[in-house]
């Protein structure tokens, strides 16, 4: 995918607040970004390296958490907070892939334990009163940009369509890098690429803590928009199964694939909302029919699919 592909897409996102300044319209936009965002962290782990995470739910809620705990509990000012809550989302990353690579697990047990992993941090956080317990955290209004906190929502977006174009840029920078390549020689055959002299360990292990930091951005962002987290929001299954969605329906592998994955599924989550109103679940039993309808009829995703059309 070239670099104009990338550069046109992010243009016409950045062109919409100029159209519509409509709240509905930028709560959807700021929604789907973030997806995309923590769908393009599973992409470079699952889509790029083959290592394929049911718990990514663990980074996303770390970010969150952290940024939450620092301001709430200590006073420290958000941007900063933010920062170190990707630095501890990384941190969770290497300390789970130290241990599960290190371990050999790989497929269907390397998804299981990154999905044991999340559904512990989500108990421990809805169990502890240093984290709110399941009341959650509720971050105080301050409107400033000092703390990361913005009185015009369109503000907000292009501060998260800029995090989207930089973790965009980067991976189409890894695709076409050395790291990039043994990613794709460790996902096609681990090895062959050990045999090559490929330190597989390695590389995974710098996959998964930059998938994790990513990811953990995601998180940030989300209870920067927001205010307000609870162990369900951040750590839940269903933040994994968005940000294993995205990429899925968008285009596994690909640049683009998160982004155009993370608007259909958005689309699809509001359009159930609004036809199917308060049934529980509702959304995630489509989410599940439409993962089974990309794996059997658009295995490349829709990234994908406008390839194959040209």
């Amino acid at each position: 995918m070239s670099r104009w592909s990338i550069l046109i897409t992010l243009a016409v996102l950045a062109c919409v607040p100029l159209l519509t300044s409509a709240n509905t319209v930028l709560n959807f936009l700021v929604g789907a970004l973030i997806i995309a965002l923590a769908g393009q962290g599973w992409n470079i782990l699952g889509g790029l390296g083959g290592q394929l995470s049911f718990g990514h739910a663990a980074f996303y809620g770390t970010g969150a958490y952290v940024t939450a705990l620092l301001q709430h509990r200590y006073g420290i000012n958000a941007w900063v907070g933010a920062g170190v809550g990707i630095l501890g989302g990384a941190a969770v990353g290497v300390a789970i892939g130290a241990l599960v690579f290190r371990a050999g697990l790989r497929g269907s047990y390397f998804a299981l334990v990154t999905l044991a992993f999340a559904e512990v941090l989500r108990i421990l956080a809805n169990a502890a009163e240093f984290t709110g317990g399941a009341a959650g955290l509720l971050v105080r209004l301050d409107q400033r940009d000092a703390n990361f906190q913005f009185t015009s929502r369109t503000v907000f977006f292009y501060v998260v369509l800029v995090c989207v174009a930089a973790v965009l840029l980067l991976t189409w920078w890894i695709s076409r890098s050395r790291f990039g390549a043994q990613l794709v020689a460790v996902r096609e055959n681990e090895e062959a690429a050990r045999a090559l002299g490929i330190d597989t360990f390695t590389v995974k292990l710098r996959a998964m803590a930059l998938s994790a930091s990513i990811t953990a951005a995601a998180g940030v962002l989300y209870l920067q928009y927001y205010l307000y987290i609870d162990s369900g929001l951040v750590y839940g299954t269903g933040v994994s199964v968005a940000a294993l969605l995205a990429p899925v329906v968008g285009g596994v592998g690909t640049v683009l694939g998160p982004v155009l994955g993370a608007i259909a599924l958005e689309a699809l989550g509001e359009g159930t909302r609004l036809i199917a109103g308060p049934i529980a679940g509702i959304d995630q039993v489509l989410f599940g029919l439409l993962l089974v309808a990309a794996i059997a009829f658009l295995p490349g995703g829709l990234a994908g699919s406008r390839k194959a059309a040209r």
